[in-house]
């Protein structure tokens, strides 16, 4: 950093040192977030560690990282005293360290929100920090809202964990753009030929797999770029299980779903645009080229309370969370008679468990060779989650997620910091990728009222 003094000659500044007290949201968020603040120091104080303690047995993502975070704490102290300033092991990094007393500051935030309760003991842990460290920025780092309005209510400086969060999620790739006022000739040429050069289109830079409406006053079309022939090629409606597309983009979705050439997809949209549905359709549609198809989301406990709260043995616990799907999978066997083949092949598939409806947690550890794996509200996962989801893929492998960005059940994410969101914005424009943004509601007009109005 650099200024000019009184004689106008520029002179460097020093950077002022911070110290970053982490909550425990962040480090169940991402267990290296330790590793995420440059060469500034790192806090850690002690409530945070008896709260790590209690998420430490269990098989949900937060168990996960608590486990890991006690890990790499463990090793980083091997030689050391956790009450001393440990360095964190990477070049040109900073320290860190667990803050043992909790009440040594100028203010007690216990006694001005009248609670002796962990977060009041967080906040003091750093008020402690920034009475003994007077020369240094103290900042404490969490993913819950009201904690930071809490510090901030206190002078405390605070702030978001930032790694892995999108800064502008209204300009997230769409997968998709409307090109109008094209001649004749050009859309003609696309239905006589079914391939055009990306170049007769006026498309410069074409994003492999990404989709195109084409327009003019009298007619329009639907194409995709073609990473392998590197040509704008033609794509037509078709109909799947008696599900037909009903706008572009379910159009452009089903495509995605059903090339063989794309690995991945990702389907972004409101309550009704029809994710979850097209997503098991088109991988009924293909459904011999896997060994099975997993359609499987996150469990995100009703009004916080895990789901030992609700009776009944586990698969009626479970039951709540995973109807959704089985909508679908209904809907789908309610085009058909039950003497149709296609009814009948679905209960076949259920039965032999070609066909899995099942939690995400259920899914950890397992091999996905040959198999497409639907992961339906996608945008309840942290960013760490989905990456773990995505390095399980093995030969043969299809991942199609979908979610809402806008809809975050769960309580330290949001349209720009959960998994879905960063997936998207991370591996655009990648040759086995294929993303739709679908807009338009085709649930009911009872549901499109609500989306729009409400």
């Amino acid at each position: 950093m650099t200024t000019e003094n009184s004689k106008g000659k520029t002179v460097r500044k020093r950077k002022v040192k911070k110290i970053f007290v982490l909550d425990t949201s962040v480090i169940i968020y991402n267990h290296a977030s330790i590793h995420s603040f440059e060469n500034n120091d790192v806090a850690i104080p002690i409530t945070v560690l008896e709260e790590l303690d209690n998420f430490k047995k269990g098989n949900d993502t937060k168990n996960f990282e608590a486990r890991e975070f006690i890990r790499i704490i463990d090793k980083l102290s091997a030689n050391y005293s956790l009450t001393d300033w440990i360095p964190l092991g990477r070049p040109k990094s900073g320290k860190f360290k667990v803050i043992m007393h909790e009440n040594e500051g100028n203010m007690d935030a216990e006694k001005v929100f009248r609670d002796n309760k962990a977060d009041h003991r967080i906040l003091n842990a750093a008020l402690t920090l920034k009475k003994q460290h007077p020369r240094k920025h103290v900042v404490l780092v969490t993913k819950d809202v009201n904690l930071r309005l809490k510090a901030k209510s206190i002078d405390l400086p605070a702030e978001d964990f930032q790694t892995g969060k999108i800064q502008d999620v209204e300009s997230l790739y769409p997968g998709k753009t409307l090109i109008e006022n094209l001649n004749k000739a050009q859309i003609d040429k696309l239905y006589q030929d079914g391939v055009c050069e990306p170049e007769d289109l006026g498309i410069k830079k074409p994003i492999a797999n990404h989709y195109y409406i084409l327009r003019n006053s009298r007619a329009s079309g639907l194409a995709y770029y073609n990473p392998a022939t590197q040509l704008i090629e033609r794509i037509e409606k078709k109909t799947s299980y008696r599900i037909t597309p009903r706008n572009a983009e379910q159009v452009f979705a089903m495509h995605a779903i059903t090339n063989p050439q794309v690995k991945l997809v990702t389907l972004q949209g409101v309550a009704g645009t029809g994710k979850t549905l097209l997503a098991l359709t088109g991988a009924l549609e293909k459904r011999r080229l896997y060994k099975q198809i997993f359609m499987a989301r996150p469990i995100v406990p009703l009004s916080n309370k895990d789901i030992g709260f609700l009776p009944g043995d586990i698969k009626s616990k479970l039951n709540p969370y995973m109807e959704p799907l089985f909508d679908n999978l209904k809907f789908i066997k309610n085009q058909y008679n039950e003497k149709d083949k296609e009814h009948k092949m679905i209960d076949e598939s259920l039965e032999k468990e070609k066909l899995v409806i099942s939690p995400l947690s259920y899914i950890r550890g397992r091999s996905l060779s040959n198999i497409c794996f639907i992961v339906d509200e996608a945008q309840n996962l942290t960013p760490h989650e989905v990456k773990t989801i995505i390095t399980r893929a093995g030969e043969g492998t299809k991942i199609i997620f979908t979610g809402d960005i806008y809809q975050i059940d769960t309580p330290y994410l949001d349209s720009q910091s959960n998994g879905l969101s960063y997936l998207i914005d991370k591996i655009k424009h990648h040759p086995i990728y294929a993303h739709v943004l679908l807009e338009k509601g085709e649930r009911s007009e009872l549901a499109n009222l609500a989306n729009d109005l409400l």
